[in-house]
């Protein structure tokens, strides 16, 4: 079998190796950071991913690292209910949960599964060149790297998307993100489910990812709020004390803030001998928390297409496109519309908002999140 180099050890590139390694290939990690440390946000590994987390025999460890969460709740600033999703339906048809966990969590979680599989860190990729059936990799350090596939998982502003191809364009939300990890507890059921408030052009989201760890995300429109010195607590001051609490009991050093952008739907995931993964193919904005999941996703399909067509990286790279692809692009922009929706300032707008998410039969969402979730295309167990 033909030996792959993975470029990004994150959550895609991790995962991608996994499944890569149970169907027999050999694999090499390249990753431009340092280190890997315990720095981070939190994440909701959603149904699909935890199918894939099953399919490569990565989900019990998961279960017992991370919190487990029983519904999806959209509700006002004062905590009052819009809307409410539980998971039981789709724990008892896919056979898995629902599990939030620290991101550093989930990324030892996935390095332990890989002991036996070589990660360079500090490496970062300044050219790729094709030639030959063979790709080559220069990194800045002045170190060179031959392979016969390289698979490109280094996320939005994917050095090696940019090698392929010179078309693809990034979108600015605009909207800004504020991440943090709070050490209090909750009650009143609120450790079981993530909750997503929506005010006036401001959403916070929380979800527990530990015994005592709750993760936390607020959003705000850039027009308003350009400065990463933002007063968190004077923005929020309006909302329910609990949230008012997660902000102040959070060190400021430790809270992450970005802008919010994604990759606009692109033509092609692949080129020759170099593939896309995850964000690097097809990055989306977090308004459905899907961003990881759909690497996750992309993984798997990608190792059975190659396992299918071991001598043929064309038809493989075809054939992954083909099943990710719609979906994908599917998320992306239901994402993009999503935050729009969930963050405009417009009162009129607000009010209607909320009014459709009360009055949405359970059943719709049902439906629309089974479109998300089901994985049965590639689900099959790998050997």
């Amino acid at each position: 079998m033909k030996k792959i180099t993975i470029i990004g050890a994150g959550i895609g590139g991790l995962t991608t190796a996994i499944a890569l390694k149970k169907q027999g290939f050999e694999v090499e990690i390249f990753e431009q950071s340092k280190e890997f440390t315990n720095a981070g946000s939190g994440i909701l590994l959603a149904p699909n991913a935890m199918q894939v987390f099953k399919t490569i025999a990565v989900y019990n460890d998961v279960l017992q690292m991370g919190n487990y969460v029983k519904r999806l709740k959209a509700v006002t600033k004062n905590l009052s209910t819009l809307s409410n999703m539980e998971y039981k339906k789709f724990e008892d048809e896919y056979g898995v949960k629902t599990i939030a966990i620290h991101r550093a969590t989930l990324h030892k979680v996935l390095m332990s599964h890989l002991s036996d599989i070589p990660i360079h860190v500090n490496k970062k990729v300044e050219s790729v060149y094709q030639e030959n059936e063979e790709v080559q990799i220069s990194f800045t350090d002045g170190s060179h790297h031959k392979t016969e596939l390289l698979i490109g998982a280094d996320g939005l502003h994917s050095p090696i998307r940019k090698s392929i191809f010179n078309n693809t364009s990034l979108r600015d939300s605009g909207q800004v993100c504020w991440r943090g990890i709070s050490e209090i507890k909750l009650n009143g059921g609120l450790e079981e489910e993530l909750n997503e408030c929506w005010g006036k052009g401001k959403r916070f989201g929380f979800v527990r990812i530990s015994y005592n760890q709750i993760y936390w995300f607020a959003v705000l429109n850039k027009k308003q709020y350009p400065d990463s010195n933002t007063n968190l607590t004077s923005a929020f001051e309006l909302f329910h004390p609990t949230i008012l609490n997660l902000i102040k009991s959070t060190p400021a050093e430790k809270i992450i803030h970005n802008e919010i952008w994604d990759l606009k739907p692109i033509e092609n995931w692949f080129s020759g001998n170099i593939c896309l993964l995850g964000d690097a193919a097809h990055a989306t904005t977090p308004n459905m928390g899907q961003g990881a999941a759909q690497a996750i996703e992309s993984a798997l399909a990608l190792s059975l297409c190659l396992k299918e067509s071991p001598d043929n990286t064309q038809k493989a790279f075809q054939r992954y496109q083909e099943l990710r692809k719609e979906k994908a692009n599917y998320i992306t922009n239901t994402s993009w519309r999503i935050g729009k929706i969930a963050q405009t300032n417009n009162t009129v707008l607000c009010i209607l908002r909320n009014l459709i998410s009360k009055v949405m039969p359970a059943s719709v969402m049902e439906k629309q999140n089974k479109k998300v979730y089901d994985i049965n295309t590639y689900s099959r167990p790998l050997i």
